[in-house]
């Protein structure tokens, strides 16, 4: 007897983001710690649909644990045998139409420009760090996320205090 999906490709489906991943199981029911790479905990609220392992998941419940950690129940994870067959699975979500909300995904590949309107460069990735995320610039410049006052057209504008570039400045 063959198993039916309604998705039977291993890719995310298209536009989906990496939101997380899978950890190991907790306790018997089919719970499994889950650890997201964004601070939207609403990726994990019942009923929320999410992706991994080449099928489409549905959280049941999910909760925060003493130590701060979110255990999750999925629809299609009975007990602890099915959740050991999910470790460590990267997960997936649909993008969130968030307007007010700067996604990493749109930062890359975006010109930076400072307050007084000079460009300076292009964003090559955002790094996690504790304070703020940074973006990495073709310069070499690396430039808090809290500085960004908008993105809009290609272009993520910055406000920065003064001498920041000038710490990656070759020429002085």
């Amino acid at each position: 007897m063959s198993r039916s999906t309604s998705n039977s490709s291993t890719e995310p489906p298209a536009g989906w983001l990496s939101i997380g991943h899978l950890r190991r199981p907790h306790g018997l029911k089919g719970d499994i710690f889950v650890q997201l790479t964004t601070d939207r905990r609403d990726r994990v609220a019942p009923g929320a649909e999410l992706f991994g392992r080449g099928e489409r998941l549905q959280v049941a419940s999910s909760r925060v644990a003493g130590n701060g950690r979110i255990i999750a129940r999925f629809e299609q994870i009975p007990d602890r045998t099915a959740a050991e067959r999910y470790t460590n699975i990267e997960l997936f979500g649909a993008p969130i139409d968030d307007p007010s909300a700067f996604w990493v995904h749109e930062m890359i590949g975006q010109r930076v420009v400072d307050q007084v309107g000079v460009d300076r460069g292009v964003c090559l990735s955002v790094l996690a760090n504790p304070a703020a995320e940074l973006l990495e610039l073709d310069s070499g410049a690396l430039v808090p996320s809290n500085f960004i006052t908008s993105m809009n057209d290609g272009v993520i504008t910055v406000d920065v205090p003064d001498g920041l570039f000038e710490l990656t400045d070759d020429t002085a």
